[in-house]
């Protein structure tokens, strides 16, 4: 390989690599703003939240609460604390969804995120994520960064079924 062609190759590399870091890459990051929603539901609107859910993120690898209790068609604001002294995320999604999010972060764990699904928290931070459950059933969520998911990082939202709330 000649000069200008190993110099191409480590451009090329290194465009994918952007590519693959800004979360723009067909079926990682970029996509979780329409990736599984119908599964799990929709980004909801704040003010037609039926309640908030205060959810405390530790370094000791746990959420509390890690249950959460919601009806079907109900729309809850999520308040999210980071208590630790190190960076967490909360993230909605099915179970496959969040361990083929966790295999992609495991690879670029500086990753960025900006979809309605998640928050990422520094130490001492605070955020929201306001979700709509459209479906009754099973809404895992998890912290994907490294080595979280597997210390046991996780939690569940039962969603019951029954009348839909009004949209």
């Amino acid at each position: 390989m000649n000069t200008q062609q190993l110099a191409l190759s480590l451009i090329g590399l290194s465009l994918s690599a952007a590519v693959l870091a800004s979360g723009s890459h067909a079926g990682g990051h970029g996509d979780h703003g329409d990736h599984g929603n119908a599964a799990v539901g929709k980004p909801g609107v704040a003010a037609k939240a039926s309640r908030t859910v205060t959810v405390n993120m530790t370094d000791n690898m746990r959420y509390n609460p890690a249950r959460i209790q919601v009806k079907q068609g109900e729309t809850v604001r999520f308040v999210i604390r980071n208590s630790g002294k190190i960076k967490h995320e909360f993230v909605l999604g099915t179970q496959q969804e969040l361990e083929e999010h966790y295999e992609q972060m495991k690879k670029f764990p500086e990753m960025e995120h900006a979809d309605p699904n998640l928050v990422t928290l520094a130490p001492g931070k605070t955020g929201e994520v306001v979700w709509q459950f459209t479906k009754a059933g099973v809404v895992d969520f998890a912290c994907l960064q490294p080595g979280h998911y597997e210390a046991g990082m996780k939690g569940q939202v039962n969603v019951a079924g029954g009348r839909k709330a009004a949209k």
